[in-house]
């Protein structure tokens, strides 16, 4: 990937063959063979050097007029440095440029312009993370790019999680990337991603129930085939579902721990059709002493699943996204749809790590977080409040209320 990159004062007549140069060749994707066989095209950072933790990198590569076909991916990466890695499909990209600083979430760098990820129709593509592997698609099946499609631009995305490696004295550079499998060979089934996730936070102390659910309203049939799980360090086991009638069916549940690639569906053949509830559930656990909550560093927390699927034809559901609120909430049994889910058909397994049996049922040690996580009573003191009985009694009231149960009994009697 390469990028021209135009001061100002130049001529008019240099600006526009420079804008051509970039936006007609620099940018574009190899053609694949036009025999059917496959040709392998690699999409790496180009030695950028990020300087800051928690960067998050992104370089975009423009396809062609005529459709590719993505029929695998091989990750270049080493879970040390890459936190995470994120294939988007964009219309338009967040910037005109060879890279750019595309973590709004964290913080912004000084070395990199700011913007995000897509200027304009932004999808997932594929996602790696904790040294996954390759993943090679299922016969017939490719992701569709370029062309007629809305995806005119691939954009590589980078979650850097330790730049030591950049900084003097090694003052290293990096090409993490992707190797697209690539064909020009049309597949009858096109495949696509959707995601669900939460945000919210994890109490000190507890283990958490992150859950999110929606009504899946496209009219296109879906076919799951992979699953992924994505959280921090905190998350134990992520689960999800297709409900219908009442029933749950497990689409995939594995432990964030092992390696984050895309696992085999669990129930084959599942078809997912309008009017049917797509749910997820991360269990979470915290020891520490502080509440976690989502954001975009390696220090706070996640809880995704993506599910890969494909659809007979060419019309992937262009909506491909479920979100909640999350803790302390949103949770199933506050969804508008907790009715038509029939909870009480939630499988126990959702909170089973594989390979063992026990739940991790989930518990809160309000008293305990109030104490450890908050420090209430030290930050009454240091910050020398002069406040009087029945307005630290409203405060208190207003945290119980906030939780929507008893939390905080302990300090009825001492706080005074």
């Amino acid at each position: 990937m390469h990028c021209f990159y135009i001061k100002s004062g130049q001529t008019a007549m240099y600006l526009t063959i420079l804008w051509l140069a970039l936006f007609g060749l620099v940018l574009g994707a190899p053609k694949p063979n036009s025999d059917g066989k496959t040709t392998e095209i690699n999409f790496l950072m180009n030695n950028v050097q990020p300087t800051v933790e928690d960067s998050y990198l992104c370089t975009p590569m423009k396809m062609n007029s005529t459709p590719t076909y993505i029929v695998g991916f091989k990750p270049h990466a080493n879970m040390k440095i890459a936190h995470h890695m994120l294939l988007y499909g964009c219309s338009t990209p967040g910037r005109n440029a060879e890279v750019w600083n595309c973590g709004e979430m964290s913080h912004v760098t000084s070395k990199y312009d700011s913007a995000g990820v897509c200027g304009s129709g932004s999808q997932i593509v594929y996602a790696w993370a904790m040294d996954a592997p390759s993943l090679t698609l299922p016969p017939d099946v490719a992701f569709k790019v370029g062309g007629n499609t809305g995806i005119k631009y691939l954009v590589l995305q980078v979650h850097y999680k330790d730049v030591s490696s950049f900084l003097p004295p090694q003052n290293g550079h990096d090409s993490s990337g992707i190797t697209l499998v690539t064909t020009d060979k049309p597949s009858p089934k096109t495949a696509g991603v959707y995601l669900l996730g939460t945000a919210g936070s994890i109490p000190a102390h507890s283990i958490e129930y992150m859950e999110t659910e929606c009504l899946y309203t496209g009219q296109q049939e879906l076919h799951p085939f992979a699953f992924r799980t994505h959280t921090h360090t905190h998350g134990e086991v992520v689960s999800g579902y297709r409900i219908r009638d009442g029933k749950w069916t497990e689409i995939g549940r594995m432990s964030p721990k092992k390696p984050q690639m895309f696992y085999n569906a669990t129930t084959q053949d599942l078809v997912i059709k309008p009017g049917d509830i797509l749910a997820a559930r991360c269990t979470m656990k915290n020891d520490g002493d502080k509440k976690i909550y989502i954001g975009a560093t390696q220090n706070d927390e996640m809880c995704n699943f993506y599910m890969m699927y494909y659809v007979n034809g060419e019309d992937v559901y262009s909506h491909g996204g479920c979100w909640a609120s999350g803790p302390p909430y949103n949770y199933w049994q506050t969804s508008k749809d907790a009715q038509k889910m029939h909870l009480e058909n939630a499988p126990k397994s959702a909170s089973i790590v594989p390979g063992t049996q026990n739940v991790l049922v989930k518990q809160h040690d309000r008293t305990k977080s109030i104490r450890n996580e908050d420090n209430f009573l030290d930050r009454l003191d240091n910050w020398k409040l002069q406040t009087r009985k029945n307005d630290v009694k409203r405060l208190l009231d207003t945290l119980n209320r906030a939780y929507d149960e008893p939390a905080y009994p302990l300090y009825d009697n001492t706080v005074f």
